[in-house]
């Protein structure tokens, strides 16, 4: 029988307990009572927008990364599809109309997703090994159709992208709207769904689930899938953002995606994580830039402080499971 609040709090080492249950939460709202003490801009609503575009195109990637996650899996061609993907819709949509554009883009990250997920699920490669290798061919692909150089915007498809991308509705910009609303379809997809219950179950115990009857080799090509297409998602508002599709564009952004899922909470292992937890996973990541970034910090001490709370967030992982 599930205890209430009040007895979870009280029994032995409860409130210890509670706080490392809820540590993603807590350490969001540390950062955050944190960051309006150092800083008096914080909260200004031109910090606080750039900070939700700045976490815009990382947080819909971890999305997809945290699917994979889930089935036990990795994806580590998400950020160096970012940058293909961002090259191929400035070529597209310098060509088409722009819904086909966006519409190539993302049946594009499709299919490059689907590679590695027949790679994993049917050719029984390693995630890392199958995703490493993508991420290489990706990375060196945006280069060569870009011939090493920027592709910018040029017709008037691309100018729409590029103001609903830099514009806001109702005081939120307008690509944070595209991340929440992929958030909350991740929520009720993991929650209330067939499919992601059963990617929850391959995580859990693939064997077993294998014996009950699901098609385990069928979910796991579909997550790598859909992390392909959400990569194309991420890439096409970003590219937006900046009028031009780079491929210097998601450098280390895979690192990122899996930092922000493993601190929101997810195993590595599978079978546990949330799209809430990510969601703060992505904004406590955020967080943390934007406060060094007020305090004038060099990028360099970001990443260590980012290294250092991923080891903080599996350690509570680890005493939580105890």
């Amino acid at each position: 029988m599930a205890l209430t609040l009040k007895q979870q709090l009280s029994a032995p080492g409860g409130i210890l307990k509670f706080l490392v249950k809820y540590n993603t939460i807590f350490i969001f709202i540390l950062l955050v009572i944190f960051s309006a003490l150092i800083s008096d801009v914080f909260f200004t609503s031109v910090n606080l927008s750039n900070l939700l575009k700045q976490v815009s195109g990382i947080g819909i990637i971890s999305i997809g990364m945290l699917l994979v996650i889930l089935t036990g899996g990795i994806d580590l061609s998400v950020g160096s599809m970012v940058a293909l993907l961002a090259v191929t819709f400035a070529i597209l949509v310098n060509i088409f109309a722009l819904p086909l554009a966006i519409l190539m883009t993302i049946v594009i990250g499709f299919g490059l997703g689907s590679i590695s997920g027949y790679l994993v699920a049917y050719q029984k490669m390693a995630p890392f090994v199958a995703t490493l290798a993508l991420m290489t061919i990706a990375r060196g692909l945006s280069f060569i159709y870009s011939k090493g150089s920027p592709v910018t915007f040029t017709t008037v498809g691309g100018k729409f992208m590029s103001d609903f991308a830099n514009n806001a509705t109702l005081g939120i910009p307008n690509i944070a709207i595209v991340f929440f609303i992929i958030v909350i379809c991740a929520m009720v997809m993991l929650r209330y769904n067939v499919f992601g219950r059963l990617i929850i179950a391959i995580g859990s115990n693939e064997e077993a689930s294998r014996l009950s009857g699901i098609k385990v080799n069928k979910y796991k090509f579909l997550v790598y899938a859909i992390s392909g297409a959400l990569a194309a998602t991420a890439a096409i508002i970003v590219a937006s953002r900046t009028n031009l599709g780079s491929p210097n564009m998601g450098m280390a952004w895979e690192l990122d995606a899996i930092a922000a899922v493993v601190i929101g909470g997810a195993s590595l292992n599978g079978g546990k994580g949330t799209a809430i937890n990510t969601l703060m996973g992505v904004l406590i990541l955020g967080l943390i830039g934007n406060i060094l970034n007020l305090l004038n910090v060099p990028s360099y001490p970001q990443q260590v402080v980012k290294g250092a709370i991923i080891i903080f967030a599996v350690l509570l992982q680890r005493f939580e499971s105890k």
